[in-house]
């Protein structure tokens, strides 16, 4: 399992439009791929998961990434958040 923590910048958070492109890159790995904030946890490839944690601007969420394409899937995600988020 690996992870890594990141702040929101967006001035919206995570709303709809990111929130899709989310999932469909987290769609393209195996590995099991969770976001979590402040204790509340979502499956990161279901759309209305991710959109109920309400993350907002500033907030930090927490990415874990667990299985076989573990590194590439971080590798992408953690260029996604920076990219977009």
């Amino acid at each position: 399992m690996t992870e890594f923590t990141y702040e929101i910048k967006d001035q919206f958070g995570i709303h709809a439009r990111p929130a899709g492109l989310l999932i469909k890159t987290a769609e393209k790995f195996a590995s099991q791929i969770t976001l979590t904030k402040d204790g509340k946890e979502a499956d990161a490839k279901k759309l209305f998961a991710v959109m109920g944690l309400g993350v907002k601007t500033d907030d930090k969420v927490t990415i874990k990434i667990d299985g076989s394409d573990e590194n590439e899937a971080k590798d992408a995600l953690l260029k996604f958040f920076q990219e977009n988020l």
